[in-house]
């Protein structure tokens, strides 16, 4: 039998993914997540008890016996870098011997986007622990784009006339199973940027929504002030909205840029552009037709 693999967040877009790819190579795989009712049933698949990235005991027990964990970041939060040094710790404890961790791009303790900082402590924390390591840092969702749009058709932010090389769930879910079904140590310390083939404006995704979808979307350039304006009415932290508009800004400066050739490289497949991600996934952008509210879509 192939090494077990853990599996966090396997009931999200990413781990989820992941897990049925890893189930569809006949790998062995423990799911982990907060709500066992909300995992997948897959072949070869065992579902964890309850566990959450704080809860160091619960996190050994649902990692016991596993050889690499497949680490996705926690959603958002003050304390999300403890939790991950607690999963981490955890899994050390149970006897992992590899973690291959979802980050973002651009991760550095000084980055624009601040949730890109807690990334980077992350990435520092598992290093420094000497345990075999792959980093996977995801630029932007291709679906945070018309998730992000409101149902007014405006795209709006801080984002001036910067680039973003977004990327599709599947693709990063396609280069995560690569790294985890190879069993040499070809990937070990190695840092993946995962990205779409293109790096392109808000305004230019705004006129692709426009062609998708047939209704006239546009991109509002906002200061820092009309930014943090325009979302007071979600009632979100003051944390939250930081990271909100700071991830425009990082686009502004340029952090969001470069395009990487890792999916091609890793999952011998072309990466996903806007367009192509748009015209397979309607229900993205069906707010912009219905006038629903937009749905939240995390950011990294």
């Amino acid at each position: 039998m192939p090494p077990l693999i853990a599996v966090t967040g396997a009931s999200g877009r990413v781990g989820g993914r992941v897990a049925r790819r890893l189930s569809g190579a006949d790998v062995p795989t423990r799911l982990i997540g907060r709500d066992p009712t909300r995992l997948p049933e897959l072949p070869g698949a065992q579902p964890s008890q309850p566990a959450t990235y704080g809860d160091s005991e619960a996190m050994r027990r649902a990692i016991d016996g596993a050889e690499t964990l497949f680490l996705v970041s926690a959603h958002e939060s003050p304390g999300r870098v403890k939790e991950h040094c607690t999963a981490v710790d955890a899994a050390l404890a149970a006897g992992v011997e590899r973690i291959v961790y979802v980050s973002f791009v651009g991760a550095a303790p000084d980055a624009t986007f601040t949730f890109a900082r807690d990334h980077w402590h992350t990435e520092q924390y598992i290093r420094s622990c000497g345990v075999r390591h792959t980093f996977l840092r995801d630029n932007f969702y291709l679906a945070a784009l018309p998730a992000m749009t409101g149902k007014d058709g405006v795209l709006r932010g801080p984002g001036g006339q910067g680039r973003v090389a977004a990327v599709a769930h599947d693709d990063i879910a396609d280069a995560a199973a690569a790294v985890l079904l190879d069993g040499t140590r070809t990937h070990d310390r190695v840092v993946y940027d995962l990205t779409g083939p293109t790096a392109f404006s808000l305004a230019e995704a705004a006129q692709t929504l426009s062609e998708v979808t047939g209704r006239s979307v546009r991109y509002q350039l906002e200061s820092r002030e009309q930014a943090y304006a325009s979302r007071a009415a979600y009632g979100a932290q003051e944390w939250e909205v930081r990271g909100w508009v700071t991830s425009y800004e990082a686009i502004a400066v340029g952090e969001m840029a470069a395009v990487s050739d890792a999916v091609p490289r890793l999952t011998g497949h072309p990466a996903q552009g806007l367009r192509d991600y748009l015209a397979e996934h309607p229900s993205s952008w069906r707010h912009l037709l219905n006038g629903a509210p937009r749905s939240a879509e995390r950011r990294a």
